[in-house]
């Protein structure tokens, strides 16, 4: 393995409380998910490990009264298999369009979220996957009063269509 030589920074020598440091080597853990790091201090020429890995940023779903709760991506994919059952929509593309949303969630950096965005997002995917999940999705999403509500949403979807 190649020996990598990069400065610290910031990293505190466990012996003699130095900020400069050496690595020496670098390889990731077994899941990868963490890199681990062979490191020598300048200063007294010790060595030591130190680990590196990605911060998560906890996300939170602020509903529709206010309250918040830690994102789910099962839940997400409960709701949506709900609007999609026995409609010819594979668990491979409710998969994705959850991956779909949660990297676009995370990717944002924004530490809430609400159920309205949220719920766009899915409708957005299921208008291009299957009209009749969209409508189901939509129907409990926005909360149709009655006959009248569904059908505005029915007729922009027609328009929709048309016009693509």
């Amino acid at each position: 393995m190649k020996t990598m030589f990069k400065w610290g920074v910031d990293m505190k020598c466990p012996f003699c409380g130095s900020i400069e440091s050496k690595v020496i080597d670098s390889r990731p853990t077994d899941e990868g998910t963490i890199i681990r790091r062979r490191r020598e201090c300048i200063e007294c020429a010790k060595r030591f490990t130190t680990y590196e890995k990605v911060e998560s940023i906890p996300l939170r779903v602020i509903k529709k009264d206010k309250s918040r709760e830690m994102f789910d991506s099962q839940k997400l994919l409960n709701g949506i298999m709900r609007a999609c059952e026995k409609r010819p929509v594979t668990i491979e593309q409710l998969q994705n369009i959850v991956d779909d949303i949660e990297n676009d969630i995370f990717s944002t950096l924004d530490k809430e979220i609400s159920t309205k965005e949220i719920g766009q997002k899915v409708m957005e995917a299921l208008k291009d996957i299957d009209e009749v999940s969209y409508v189901r999705f939509a129907s409990v999403y926005r909360q149709f009063k009655d006959i009248d509500t569904f059908m505005k949403e029915l007729n922009a979807l027609m328009r929709s269509k048309e016009e693509n």
